[in-house]
């Protein structure tokens, strides 16, 4: 049974990489003059998007520049579709447990923007990342964690996803009962919205259901009847599954012309489309047919062809690996540039902050001696005020990050704690500068005072002229 990676496009496995590859190029020239950095992440996901058909290394590379760009400019949204791209391309290179380690730094993304499709859409493809690595207890268990919110927020677009995605899973684990209530579910909703895609993939899985239950006319009904669904829509890889299952029910039935016949139809179907391992079911099984009927030549024609089809698979599966091992490098030393980057920047930050620290600092002191030297009282106050203004915005300026973080960056959260920040900083502000000032102006009135007692005792004027 095929599943469903939900952030791929619906039907992208029908389109041809020529349309994809088109579609790419005008993203890129959109991205060569677009000058706002959140257009320039939206435009980069959706060049690693269009890319995964044909070059799923540069979609890595690209949903990487996407996902750093969204960070730098804190742009959530942004960043949630950046790590989608980069699970997705690093899915399509086989790379499930980098994907996994993306999907899950999305997901805890979504706990926190609190968007319940995006959230539900996440566990799923968990799921489904766990049910490609065969690891079926660990994706029901983030299956059913989709199918609650999904429930809970009528989510009605993954509805269908989710049931057929139980039923695969239940099959896998052989829980026959469970499997048959979500796949004949999913074939309600696929019913209900009149999509025969959905509703020959549904079919698929009730067929294997009933075979495996011995029900042999409802096994044929549903295999039949998907084949026809599946058919209209080009639907190649589960038209070899079902063509492999009437085989199989057959075969059951003792009909031998129609075992070969759609055993046959399987492989041919799976060798048109360049389906490996479906090649490798059904030339299995015709071995097996063959060598049971004593068929020599056609049970060692079918027998050499699977040893075939091993070694391509096995030479594929080492260049997947050396694949995985150069694009985990190349994600490696990504990171190890971006964390630099981060760290010079924050390098800068505390400089600058420092910086500004400094600065107040030297405003007060300057206030302070301004009133021992003949200044008019205006630059005093203005100095006074000045280093009282730039101390409390500094203040702000530190308290604002760990308001980020306590409130997780929800805007009326923020509003509400600076509300009573600012309740308390304004008034404490106004009553400093007003002790400040009364201080230095009370200084300088001292120093007049004083200066005109020592010109009328010395009778002479400052610059020592009889008066």
């Amino acid at each position: 049974m095929r599943i469903f990676l939900l952030l791929i496009p619906l039907l992208i496995f029908i389109q041809n990489a020529e349309s994809q590859k088109q579609r790419f190029d005008s993203l890129s020239g959109k991205l060569k003059v677009e000058q706002a950095d959140s257009n320039k992440v939206k435009l980069l996901w959706q060049m690693a998007e269009a890319g995964n058909l044909y070059n799923p290394d540069l979609s890595v590379t690209l949903a990487q520049n996407a996902l750093y760009l969204a960070q730098k400019i804190q742009y959530p949204s942004g960043e949630s579709h950046s790590l989608s791209a980069l699970a997705t391309a690093l899915t399509n290179i086989g790379n499930y447990p980098s994907a996994l380690t993306f999907y899950l730094r999305k997901l805890e993304l979504e706990e926190k923007r609190k968007q319940p499709r995006d959230f539900a859409s996440t566990l799923i493809n968990i799921g489904i990342l766990y049910a490609l690595q065969e690891q079926y207890k660990d994706a029901l268990d983030y299956y059913k964690q989709a199918d609650s919110i999904i429930l809970k927020n009528q989510i009605e677009d993954l509805k269908y996803f989710i049931l057929l995605n139980l039923g695969d899973v239940y099959e896998k684990l052989n829980q026959a009962d469970s499997s048959f209530n979500y796949y004949q579910q999913s074939l309600e909703v696929a019913n209900a919205m009149k999509d025969t895609l959905f509703a020959g993939t549904s079919m698929v899985g009730l067929g294997n259901i009933y075979l495996k239950k011995n029900d042999t006319n409802a096994c044929l009904k549903n295999y039949l009847q998907s084949l026809v669904y599946l058919n209209a829509s080009n639907d190649f890889d589960n038209m070899c599954e079902a063509n492999l299952g009437l085989a199989r029910l057959y075969e059951k039935r003792a009909i031998d012309d129609s075992t070969r016949y759609y055993a046959e139809q399987s492989f041919a179907l799976a060798k048109q489309s360049g389906f490996e391992t479906r090649q490798l079911n059904a030339a299995t099984f015709l071995t097996d047919y063959f060598k049971a009927r004593n068929v020599t030549d056609s049970a060692f024609k079918y027998l050499e062809t699977m040893q075939a089809l091993n070694n391509a698979i096995y030479s594929k599966e080492k260049i997947r690996e050396a694949q995985i091992i150069s694009t985990n490098e190349r994600i490696r030393q990504s990171e190890i540039a971006e964390n630099k980057r981060k760290a010079e920047e924050e390098r800068h930050e505390q400089l600058q902050m420092l910086i500004v620290g400094i600065v107040i600092v030297l405003l007060f002191l300057l206030t302070l001696l301004l009133n021992r030297v003949r200044v008019h009282y205006r630059i005093i106050k203005f100095f006074g005020i000045l280093s009282l203004l730039m101390f409390f915005e500094y203040i702000l300026l530190l308290l604002h990050p760990w308001v980020e973080i306590i409130t997780n960056h929800i805007p009326l959260l923020e509003i509400l704690i600076f509300v009573v920040i600012a309740s308390i900083i304004i008034p404490t502000h106004h009553r400093l500068e007003h002790w400040l000032l009364e201080r230095l102006t009370n200084a300088k009135l001292i120093t007049k005072q004083q200066l005109a007692a020592i010109e009328e005792f010395t009778g002479e004027d400052e610059l020592g002229n009889d008066v």
